[in-house]
């Protein structure tokens, strides 16, 4: 039985700007190593992996955490298409929120992009933001 989602790990070049992004989601730093070895070269499927690990975490529960990958070996591929929401594959991560106009307001002033306005669909109010290596985040209040 499927209890709640427990993380999603996200590959980045810049740490720093990842972490500065979910910071401002209410994301904090909970652990950072690094991974490499035969183990994890075979967990991973990804030969002679060496990569940070960074582990965020927000304060509310269930514990969800984001963990971020920054390869030092191998070398990272280029994803040309992250941006494209119509391509196979990961799309989005969605966060509630209590107050989305507020989040809009404060994510804004401080550089984050909206990728559209704000909608109302299925009984929620929507917005995409521009994330980390430009991948998708979309927040969502839900109407009461």
């Amino acid at each position: 039985m499927i209890l709640n989602i427990d993380h999603v790990t996200i590959v980045v070049r810049d740490l720093a700007e990842a972490k500065a992004f979910f910071g401002l989601l209410g994301f904090v730093q909970d652990k950072s190593v690094v991974i490499s070895g035969d183990r994890f070269s075979r967990y991973m499927g990804v030969p002679q992996i060496e990569a940070e690990h960074v582990t965020l975490v927000s304060a509310q529960k269930p514990r969800f955490e984001i963990q971020l990958l920054r390869y030092l070996k191998p070398e990272q591929l280029a994803e040309t298409d992250v941006k494209n929401l119509a391509k196979p594959g990961f799309n989005h991560i969605c966060f509630a929120v209590t107050d989305l106009d507020g989040e809009v307001r404060r994510l804004v002033d401080r550089g984050v992009v909206l990728r559209n306005e704000v909608m109302d669909f299925h009984d929620r109010k929507l917005v995409f933001l521009s994330g980390p290596e430009g991948i998708t985040v979309e927040l969502a209040e839900w109407h009461t």
